[in-house]
Order: C-alpha cells, then sequence, then structure tokens
C-alpha cells in the first residue's frame, strides 16, 4: 500500500495539467489529484485562444459584408451589439469549463478548487490549510500577462481583461509587437473601434520570418489599424474624457481604453517551490530537462511555466509524454521541433520550420516566394495581398520552413506542416498536382527560386 495519499497530485487546471492527471489516471490506473484556484480550462480556454479565436470570428463579419455587395447581394451591417455577443462567450465558456470538469471527474481524478503550493517533495497545502501527499507532483500552473512598469499602467487592462469589458469602448490604444497585440489590434478595428497601437521595435511579431511579418503589418494599416513603430508609452493618467497618453513619439492623447500585451511571465510567485530545490529562471519559469523533470526527482512541471514553447498542443504533448515517462515506464521526450503556428492577425499567418533569416545561418538555401491578390477579395475590390514561400535547403532540397500570410493560413499551415515533419523535398512539392484555383496551390506551382542565398 501507497506511504502517500495520491500517486500524482497536479497543480493547474489548463490543457496540460488536465491531459496528463486524466490520462494518468484513466490509462494506468493511477490515483490522481487536481487542483485548480480559477477555472478549469486554463488560459487557452477561459482567456486566451478560444474566446480569441470566437472575438476574430465575429471582428470579421463587417468586411465580409462589404465584399458580398460586390457579389450582388444587398447587405446592409448593422451595429454590433457588444452585451449580446459578450453573454454568448461567456456562456460557451461556461460550457467548455463543465467538458473539463466531467472529463475529469469521468477518469476518477479528485479535484480541488483551490489554490495549491509545494510544501516539500511530495507534500502540497490547498489554501484551505489542508495538506496532501503524492508520489509524484506536476507543476502545471501556467502563465500570466504582465505590466511593463510604466507610471500610470494602474489604469490599463491587459488581455486577460478585455473579454470583460462593459461595453465595447470607441478609441483602444495596444501595447506591444507580438501576436497577441496584433491579434486583438486586427478584433478591435474590425468590431469599429478606433484602434491604435504603439510598438517599441522596429517591425511587429520579432521573431517570424521578416518579409511575411512585414505583409501582416502592411495589410493591418491598409485595415485601418494606426501602427505607430519605434513607439512607446512615457505614462498616463486617468481623466474626465479617458485615459491620457504620452508617447516617445510625442503623441499626446485620450483613448477609451488602453491595453498591453508586453509579455507574459510564470506562474510561480509563493509557491514554496526555491524553497524545496526547485530551480527557476530569471523569468520565474520552472527549469527542467528534456523529460520534463525539476531538481527535485519527484517535481515534474509543463506548459507555460516552463516558458518553453507556450502553445497549447504542445502543453499537452508535453502532459502525455510525463505520463508515458513516470507511470507507463516508456521515457518519451516532448518533440518541439518544426511545430506549426497559426498567427490569427488580420490577415492571419501561419508558419512552420525556419524562418529565411534562421536558415541563412544553416548554408545555402533556396527562397521560393509569390504575393498576389487573391480572387475573392479582388473581385470585390480590394488591395488585400496574401504570401506563400518555402525556404529550401540548397544540398538536401528538403523544405525547412513554410510561410503563408492570408485567411485561412492557419488551417493550411496545419497540412504544409505534415510534409515539413516528414522531411518532403521541394521536388515533393513539385510532384503534388495542385488543386485549382485556390490560394494554397501556389505552394506546390512555384518552379523559379526567388532568391538563391550562398
Amino acid at each position: 500500500m501507497s506511504n502517500f495519499d495520491y500517486d500524482l497530485f497536479v497543480i493547474g487546471g489548463g490543457s496540460g495539467g488536465v491531459r496528463a492527471a486524466r490520462v494518468a489516471a484513466g490509462e494506468t490506473g493511477a490515483k490522481v489529484a487536481l487542483a485548480e484556484e480559477s477555472r478549469y480550462g486554463g488560459t487557452c480556454v477561459i482567456r486566451g485562444c478560444v474566446p480569441k479565436k470566437l472575438m476574430v470570428f465575429a471582428s470579421e463579419y463587417a468586411p465580409a459584408m462589404e465584399d458580398a455587395k460586390a457579389y450582388g447581394w444587398n447587405i446592409e451591417a448593422g451595429d454590433f451589439e457588444w452585451p449580446r455577443f459578450r453573454g454568448a462567450l461567456e456562456a460557451e465558456l461556461d460550457r467548455l469549463e463543465g467538458i473539463y470538469r466531467k472529463l475529469l471527474a469521468g477518469s476518477g481524478v479528485e479535484t480541488f478548487d483551490a489554490r495549491a503550493k509545494v510544501v516539500d517533495a511530495h507534500t502540497v497545502e490547498l489554501a484551505t490549510g489542508e495538506r496532501k501527499t503524492a508520489k509524484h507532483i506536476l507543476l502545471a500552473m501556467g502563465g500570466r500577462p504582465i505590466k511593463p512598469g510604466t507610471p500610470g499602467e494602474e489604469h490599463a487592462i491587459t488581455s486577460n481583461d478585455i473579454f470583460h469589458l462593459d461595453k465595447l469602448p470607441k478609441s483602444i490604444l495596444i501595447v506591444g509587437g507580438g501576436y497577441i497585440a496584433c491579434e486583438f489590434a486586427g478584433i478591435m478595428n474590425g468590431l469599429g473601434v478606433e484602434t491604435t497601437q504603439y510598438y517599441r521595435g522596429a517591425q511587429i511579431l520579432r521573431g517570424f520570418d521578416e518579409e511575411a511579418r512585414g505583409l501582416v503589418s502592411e495589410e493591418m494599416i491598409q485595415n485601418g489599424v494606426e501602427l505607430h513603430l519605434g513607439t512607446n508609452v512615457i505614462e498616463m493618467e486617468k481623466t474626465g474624457s479617458g485615459i491620457h497618453v504620452k508617447a516617445t513619439n510625442g503623441d499626446k492623447r485620450d483613448f477609451d481604453v488602453v491595453m498591453f500585451a508586453t509579455g507574459r511571465h510564470p506562474n510561480t510567485e509563493d509557491m514554496g517551490l526555491e524553497e524545496v530545490g526547485v530551480k527557476l529562471g530569471r523569468k520565474g519559469e520552472v527549469l527542467v530537462d528534456d523529460y520534463g523533470q525539476t531538481d527535485v526527482p519527484s517535481i515534474y512541471a509543463v506548459g507555460d511555466v516552463t516558458d518553453r514553447v507556450n502553445l497549447t498542443p504542445v502543453a499537452i504533448r508535453e502532459g502525455m509524454a510525463f505520463v508515458e515517462t513516470v507511470f507507463k515506464g516508456n521515457p518519451t521526450k516532448p518533440d518541439h521541433e518544426l511545430i506549426p503556428t497559426a498567427i490569427f492577425t488580420q490577415p492571419e499567418m501561419g508558419t512552420v520550420g525556419l524562418s529565411e533569416e534562421e536558415a541563412r545561418d544553416h548554408g545555402p538555401i533556396e527562397v521560393y516566394a509569390t504575393s498576389f491578390r487573391p480572387m475573392q477579395t479582388l473581385f470585390a475590390g480590394r488591395e488585400a495581398r496574401v504570401l506563400m514561400k518555402l525556404i529550401v535547403c540548397a544540398a538536401t532540397r528538403k523544405v525547412l520552413g513554410c510561410h503563408i500570410v492570408a485567411p485561412g493560413a492557419g488551417e493550411m499551415i496545419q497540412l504544409a506542416g505534415i510534409a515539413i515533419k516528414m522531411g518532403a523535398t521541394k521536388e515533393d512539392f513539385d510532384r503534388t498536382v495542385a488543386v485549382h484555383p485556390t490560394m494554397s496551390e501556389e505552394i506546390v506551382t512555384m518552379k523559379t527560386p526567388t532568391r538563391v542565398v550562398e
């Protein structure tokens, strides 16, 4: 008989923690408990991917109705009813949280709706004061958005708050240049909000392919986002007419709402981790080995709390690898290579593999790229452009990267990711018959390199 209350105690009810808990309990018979201080589903389901994507959908109807007129439809968009949408959104999130709870219960996982912290290598303490012991502890607390320390930032919101606005503002300033900032700039602009974005860097979406992010930037501006690069907030204060903002570009303006999207930090504060020997990195991330194990052998971590690849499907894969390693006796490293990613900007960006800039450091490459006006919006008279781009190793002919900027890029990159993960060559792409007429056919019809980099 075990000397512990549980075989596994999971701290955090997001996608990674829930998957690990229910698979360990349901497939191996382990006795498992999970503690979550907020809502089940974590960042992705409650305050990230899911509500954000639903807001993206909502924001795309206005331009779609404008395009419909060119196709012969007599359509006029009415006013967007934010309270009506928000109510439906909250109901959907409640439904999804209920599914997470049912999955845990159905797998036999005991749940505690309370904050938990680590007391020692095998003990956690709940906010109620109750202590539980476990042979293994899995840290899956996720992360949270942070503000940069700007004077007056207490008057601003973060991405956690934007879903809960009482009313849609007339104007908003979004500070930041990462994918969260750019996604919400497109959303708010599409919902009819006067949208301004400040980013201190030279170009948005740092770390992604330069040509791709350049096109996203151009299209965002063309769609109506007032984007200021090389610009940051100096200070802000609450006034009778909103929030008064002073910026490094000389702007002094009032906005109804200011949102910071300037980074995220792992939720490791006051968790008792360093006291028991778990090492943390510079940002407070839990440091783990290739198998997700910390310096304390009984304590593992998955997901955003490790600040490796902060994506929901990756956290789920890490949770599955943890169960394989610890409960199934099959040491498994989560695969962090060639992960397809979608950025739900407007237009969308899909990317997998190396950017052109990264690939140059690996040896001679060929770049195949084409940018054009797609049929659907061209017919409607819009100037919108899309980009299809492949990065090819000159020596092996393998496709090292694929970058798409286009409506539906997220759907396309999932399928391109399979081919690239399998090691497809440019000739494999060339041998594939094009699906016509589609935007994606360009991926298999580009025959001549746009440029060769030795």
